[in-house]
């Protein structure tokens, strides 16, 4: 068996079939013998994988693409697409049937502040309709929950967060006014790993490659019920029907359909997102930033 060490950069329900893979034995399947660790932030998890504290993390493409885009002679790269569209969700605290984006000016908007992708996406999502990001009445600087709370309790109108905040706002009567995968594929999670990594430890990774492509094909098939129970030990906060209706949601939102070879299209929406919100100066190329070759290898 070979040893991996492995860094999630925080739990969330969207990170599924990374939990599938150790659920359904697929890496063990596979010769690797996987430690996953909880690095608290994606910040963090970069900084422990640049330090030798771990062979590979899992977070956005966006990391590479950050650092590529200033430091030409960045290690990292990414590989082994797995969600590949946007998992954030704009929750109102009452129905809002006909809800567009072109709507956001004259509502109180809570920003998600864990993250900066979903941010950038959605600055993206604005500039391409021509909508100028100061025109919003913005809140920043609360947390998913703090925002889920706010909007049920009608000091916002809407509010991005991920799974299972969805469901906390479902419950007190809220619902979905806008799914941020309707924007299409979008680089969002894939492993990463320094290239001097990648070269060491190239025969594991394949076969944690393998194990993520047999998890991706389960969750695009396999009933709600089942991959929400599957999972159910690395959600013990969560309740069971707040993770059936979550992945039942992403499942419809088709965000596992892509992977594990990165598409393109994905890498270059995001990079145009991030460009649109100033978060970097250039896209970089996308083969300095994406390792297909070695996805292609372990799938031949």
């Amino acid at each position: 068996m070979h040893q991996i060490t492995l860094l999630e950069p925080f739990r969330a329900l969207f990170y599924a079939p990374f939990y599938l893979a150790e659920s359904l034995g697929a890496f063990a399947r596979q010769g690797v013998d996987v430690r996953m660790l909880t690095a608290g932030t994606p910040d963090a998890a970069c900084a422990k994988l640049l330090a030798g504290e771990a062979d590979l993390a899992w977070s956005g493409p966006m990391r590479p693409m950050l650092l590529r885009a200033t430091t030409p002679d960045c290690a990292l790269r990414s590989f082994c697409a797995v969600v590949m569209r946007d998992p954030f969700l704009l929750m109102g605290g009452e129905r809002r049937p006909g809800f567009r984006l072109q709507d956001l000016p004259s509502l109180r908007l809570g920003l998600v502040s864990e993250v900066p992708t979903p941010v950038w996406c959605l600055r993206g999502d604005l500039a391409e309709r021509g909508m100028g990001w100061s025109a919003l009445t913005i809140v920043n600087g609360r947390t998913m929950a703090e925002n889920a709370e706010a909007v049920a309790e009608g000091r916002l109108d809407l509010a991005q967060m991920f799974e299972p905040f969805a469901c906390r706002v479902e419950d007190a009567g809220g619902a979905l006014w806008h799914a941020q995968a309707s924007r299409g594929h979008t680089a969002y999670t894939a492993f990463y790993a320094t290239e001097a990594g990648i070269a060491a430890k190239r025969a594991p990774l394949m076969a944690m490659i393998r194990a993520m492509a047999e998890a991706l094909a389960f969750i695009r098939e396999a009933p709600a019920g089942e991959v929400a129970e599957r999972i159910a030990p690395r959600f013990p906060d969560v309740p069971s029907s707040h993770r059936v209706r979550a992945i039942a949601r992403y499942q419809a939102l088709n965000l596992w359909d892509a992977g594990p070879l990165f598409p393109r299209e994905a890498f270059d929406r995001l990079g145009a997102a991030m460009l649109a919100s100033g978060a970097i100066p250039r896209i970089p190329a996308f083969e300095a930033c994406i390792d297909n070759a070695i996805v292609e290898e372990a799938l031949s």
